[in-house]
């Protein structure tokens, strides 16, 4: 499928490249060493000992990223896959194949390093404990990446959504330590901090990614202009990314108040990304309603036990503090939110199609909605899928994602339609892969009847694609009683139906009425718990061939365990 560009697009990004051209040869300079005027708000992300117990590991260059540790020794090759074994030189950052795993290695392993969330963890432990040791690691990590990584040089600034997410750290760690810096370090790192905003400012991916990456840059952008004033161009910065935050916020939020991308995980990033602009700017009166909204939609299908369900990519990283459990990220979102929540409910979110069902400690989640804005880059081959819950007991899960490009077949099959509580149709997902971050052929989906009451709970949704439709009905009968009924109608001859579920333990399985019509396989499965890193799970399929229409009947047992 080939893009085709508008006249206004093919201008703009000339003139960016014109400008990039420019800096690359003669970077920008800053002239006055400037300090930020704003305070910043505490970053309360954890306990005082496991801050310095993080420390102490981050100290001895063992890195927690993602769902993997990484021992990088003593000097750190900050452009280095250590995982594949991969590095990349610094060549100008538009000739760098981040996508490429053959040349460059897994770019997000590179970059979440690269991120330096980890620094602010040192400093936070420096006004913990008072240890110089944590002081003086930022510093030689800091010289050693100045070093390693000339501006606009290299994989580390192929990303502007990274240059973003480094700058915030940077701000983090000026704003706890800074004026412990020594003079003439305080003017280098001041000076990097400059060419961070510059490059922000000319490469803001309005074209490329106008979804978080053009929200997250933006929110970088304004928090340089805003808290260090003294920059050149500061009030350009804090016009710019201020509007293009608010604009964003119109843009990406649904009226329901799920993040466009239909992912649950990515919904956390904007929701953050949002949260932090409102501490700097006073927000308007629309802008708190959104955030309001936003914060609801998560409570909702956090549940009680607040813990998120994956639907859609989740890629492991967080605007803040990424590390502990990811399916709780959330919880300090909801923490910080200074907003009132009403009842847990049952309800469906109508825009984005998710519906969430809820009885006493039971929760379910169900995927009603469609694929994601454009090519769908986050978004799964899970339509009709839902995860269940019981207090603390997960009985139907989402596998997670597990990668983006270091292996193609594994990214194809966590995203596809049979690590999903769902059907799949003669093998086929419900949408044909383009590329890791694509979609064509998206199914069309429809929300056909909702209701929830005191006794019972009942959505109706069907998808269509390929010329079939999956019918599916979910009824919870308040307090103990989930049925599914799926029905596929298609084209006539026989076709291959499989009906998946992706269990949270052994003893799920106890809790799973299949069909009797079909045969039924028990099988040892994948699933992530945080990009990198996965495990085998069990999981059922049903699977039955023959001419359709064909019909199947689940029931889950939500009572006491037996």
């Amino acid at each position: 499928m080939k893009l085709r560009r508008s006249p206004r697009e093919i201008a703009d990004r000339s003139l960016q490249e014109f400008r990039n051209l420019a800096m690359l040869y003669r970077p920008p300079v800053l002239k006055l060493v400037a300090a930020p005027v704003s305070p910043l708000p505490g970053l309360g992300t954890a306990s005082a000992s496991d801050v310095s117990d993080l420390a102490k590991q981050i100290r001895a260059h063992q890195f927690p990223i993602l769902g993997l540790t990484i021992d990088t020794g003593p000097d750190i090759a900050w452009r280095r896959d250590y995982v594949h074994g991969k590095e990349s030189g610094t060549d100008y950052f538009r000739l760098i194949p981040y996508l490429d795993f053959q040349r460059v290695g897994d770019h997000k392993l590179i970059w979440e390093l690269n991120r330096h969330q980890h620094l602010v963890v040192l400093a936070q432990a420096f006004l913990i404990d008072g240890d110089q040791g944590n002081l003086s690691e930022i510093l030689d990590q800091l010289e050693s990446w100045f070093s390693a990584n000339p501006f606009q040089r290299g994989i580390n600034w192929a990303s502007a959504l990274e240059v973003a997410f480094r700058a915030v750290s940077w701000i983090w760690i000026f704003h706890l330590v800074g004026d412990r810096f020594a003079v003439d370090f305080r003017a280098r790192f001041l000076q990097q901090l400059y060419l961070h905003g510059c490059h922000l400012e000319n490469n803001l991916s309005f074209y490329f990614s106008p979804n978080t990456h053009l929200l997250g840059e933006s929110v970088a952008l304004h928090a340089l202009g805003k808290l260090f004033p003294t920059f050149p161009r500061s009030r350009q910065w804090v016009e710019l990314g201020g509007r293009v935050v608010r604009e964003q916020m119109d843009a990406q939020v649904r009226g329901d108040g799920a993040h466009f991308e239909q992912s649950t995980y990515y919904h956390i990033y904007a929701l953050d990304m949002f949260r932090f602009h409102a501490l700097l700017e006073e927000p308007s009166e629309r802008y708190r309603i959104a955030l309001q909204c936003m914060a609801e939609f998560l409570l909702a299908i956090m549940g009680s036990a607040r813990r998120l369900p994956f639907f859609g990519d989740d890629d492991g990283g967080r605007f803040f503090h990424p590390y502990g459990p990811r399916d709780e990220f959330g919880r300090r979102s909801l923490d910080e939110a200074s907003y009132p929540f009403p009842p847990l409910r049952s309800q469906l979110f109508r825009k984005s199609g998710l519906a969430v069902m809820i009885s006493g400690d039971v929760h379910v989640v169900i995927d009603g909605g469609p694929f994601g804005p454009w090519g769908s880059g986050h978004s799964h081959s899970d339509t009709l899928s839902l995860i269940v819950r019981k207090g603390d007991e997960d009985i139907l899960i989402d596998p997670g994602t597990y990668t983006y490009v270091a292996d193609p077949k594994e990214r194809d099959w966590f995203r596809g339609s049979a690590a999903h509580n769902t059907i799949r149709i003669d093998g086929r997902d419900q949408a044909i892969p383009a590329g890791p971050f694509g979609w064509i052929d998206q199914p069309e989906v429809t929300v056909e009847e909702w209701r929830a009451d005191a006794e019972e709970d009942f959505l109706a949704a069907h998808c269509l694609y390929a010329g079939f439709t999956h019918r599916r009905t979910i009824r919870f009968l308040k307090p103990d009683r989930l049925v599914v009924e799926d029905q596929i109608e298609g084209p006539p001859g026989n076709h291959d139906i499989e009906q998946f579920w992706h269990l949270g333990s052994e003893s799920a399985r106890q809790r799973i009425i299949v069909d009797p019509l079909g045969e039924v396989l028990e099988f040892s499965s994948c699933a992530s718990s945080a990009f990198g890193e996965k495990h085998p799970s069990p999981a059922i399929r049903l699977s039955r061939r023959g001419p359709l229409p064909q019909r199947f009947t689940t029931t889950i047992n939500l009572g006491p365990s037996q």
